[in-house]
C-alpha cells in the first residue's frame, strides 16, 4: 500500500510503499476514503527532541487520526459483525477492552492500548489502516466520507463543552477559529448558549466561524478583544475556551475570564509555557484541561450529523491525493487560510 511517512523534523513527508496491514482477532482493516490533516500532526512533525516535555516522532511514523473508510477485512472475532464494504470511522487507538477504563467507555485511558498515528500504531495517511473493532462506528448513508472524517475533531469540541457544563443562557468566549475552536462553537450553539464570541488573529479563519454558531467574531490582531466582548455581551463571558494551544494562550484566557469564571484549555500546546498563577488565584478561576473524547462522544456526533442537527462539512476546505500531500502538509504549517484539508488516497486530481 502507499503511505505518507514521517522521516525527520523539518523534512517533508515521503510517499512510500509499505506492506498491507493484517488484522488481529479483534481488528478491522479499512480502506481509507478520507483523512484530515490535524494541527497536532503539523506540530508533532516539527518536534526535534524531548525538550519541554515533547516527544519526537520516531522515523517511519505514519500519522493520521481523523479518518473515514470502508471495511475490507476483519479478524476472526469480528467477522460476524463487520462485513466488507461497511462505511465507518473509528477512534484512533486500539484498547484492550477489558480494563476499567474500557468498561467505562473511556478507552483512550486504557493502559494496555496503543494510539494510531503517533508512533505506536500506523495511522491513516495511507491506503489502508488497522483499527480496533470495538473502537469502530458505522457511518449512516447520509454522512459522507468528509463528514465522517470530521467526527474526531468535532468530538474533541463536544467533550470540551461537556466538561464545561455551560448553564442555560450563559455566554462563551472561544479563543481560536481553527478546527477545534469551530467545533467548540458548534456545540456551544447546539446546547443553546446566548453569546458565542470567537476571537482569532487570522481574518480568514474568522470568516468561517459564523457557520459554526459564532454570534460575533473579533479580530484580536486589530481590536481590543475584551472591550469588544464587553460591548457585545455586556460583561466578560464566564466561560472561556482556549482552543489556540500556543505559549501564552492560557494566560490570555485567564486574563479574559471574569472573577469566578471558568477556563477550559482545549488547544494542545507542545512547548513549555508559563502562566502567572496569581491572576487565576485572585479571580478564583476554575481551570479545566481536557483531552480527547469518549466513544459515546463519537456516537452522539454521528447521530447529530445524520439527523441534520449539526453540519461539519464547512470545516473541509480542500482535498488532495498522495502526489500533492507532502507539499500541502508543509504549506499548512503557515497557511492560515485553510481549515481542514483531507487526504483522499484514491484521488487522482491532486489539486487542493
Amino acid at each position: 500500500m502507499k503511505a505518507a511517512v514521517f522521516e525527520a523534523p523539518g523534512r517533508p513527508l515521503t510517499i512510500v510503499d509499505l506492506p498491507d496491514p493484517e488484522p488481529g482477532a479483534d481488528d478491522l482493516i479499512l480502506e481509507v476514503t478520507a483523512c484530515g490533516i490535524c494541527g497536532s500532526d503539523l506540530h508533532a512533525s516539527d518536534v526535534r527532541d524531548a525538550s519541554g516535555g515533547r516527544r519526537a516522532l520516531p522515523a517511519g511514523t505514519v500519522m493520521g487520526h481523523e479518518f473515514a473508510g470502508r471495511v475490507v477485512d476483519a479478524g476472526a472475532a469480528a467477522r460476524n459483525v463487520w462485513k466488507p464494504g461497511t462505511r465507518v470511522t473509528a477512534l484512533p487507538y486500539i484498547a484492550c477492552g477489558a480494563c476499567e477504563a474500557c468498561a467505562d467507555g473511556n478507552r483512550a485511558r486504557c493502559r494496555r492500548g496503543a494510539a494510531l498515528g503517533l508512533g505506536q500504531l500506523p495511522g491513516a495517511y495511507a491506503q489502508f489502516v488497522r483499527v480496533g473493532a470495538r473502537e469502530t462506528l458505522r457511518l449512516p448513508d447520509n454522512v459522507d466520507d468528509y463528514a465522517g472524517a470530521t467526527v474526531e475533531p468535532i468530538s474533541v469540541g463536544l467533550h470540551a463543552v461537556n466538561v464545561a457544563r455551560p448553564a442555560r443562557g450563559e455566554s462563551a468566549l472561544v479563543m481560536g477559529a481553527g478546527p477545534i475552536g469551530l467545533a467548540v462553537a458548534l456545540w456551544c450553539r447546539f446546547f443553546g448558549l446566548r453569546h458565542i464570541i470567537v476571537t482569532d488573529l487570522a481574518p480568514a479563519r474568522l470568516a468561517r466561524a459564523t457557520a459554526f454558531g459564532a454570534t460575533a467574531c473579533i479580530d484580536a490582531s486589530a481590536e481590543d478583544a475584551i472591550e469588544r466582548v464587553k460591548a457585545i455581551a455586556g460583561e466578560r463571558p464566564r466561560l472561556v475556551f482556549d482552543c489556540v494551544g500556543v505559549p501564552g494562550s492560557q494566560q490570555t484566557a485567564m486574563d479574559y475570564a471574569p472573577f469566578d469564571g471558568r477556563v477550559v484549555v482545549v488547544g494542545v500546546c507542545m512547548q513549555a509555557d508559563r502562566v502567572l498563577p496569581v491572576k487565576a488565584i485572585t479571580k478564583e478561576l476554575q481551570v479545566n484541561y481536557v483531552y480527547g473524547y469518549r466513544r459515546d462522544d463519537f456516537a452522539f456526533a454521528i447521530d447529530m450529523l445524520a439527523a441534520g442537527r449539526i453540519d461539519s462539512r464547512p470545516m473541509v476546505t480542500g482535498s488532495v491525493g498522495f502526489e500533492a500531500f507532502p507539499p500541502t502538509f508543509e504549506a499548512l504549517k503557515t497557511d492560515k487560510s485553510q481549515c481542514k484539508v483531507m487526504l483522499q488516497p484514491a484521488r487522482v486530481n491532486t489539486t487542493p
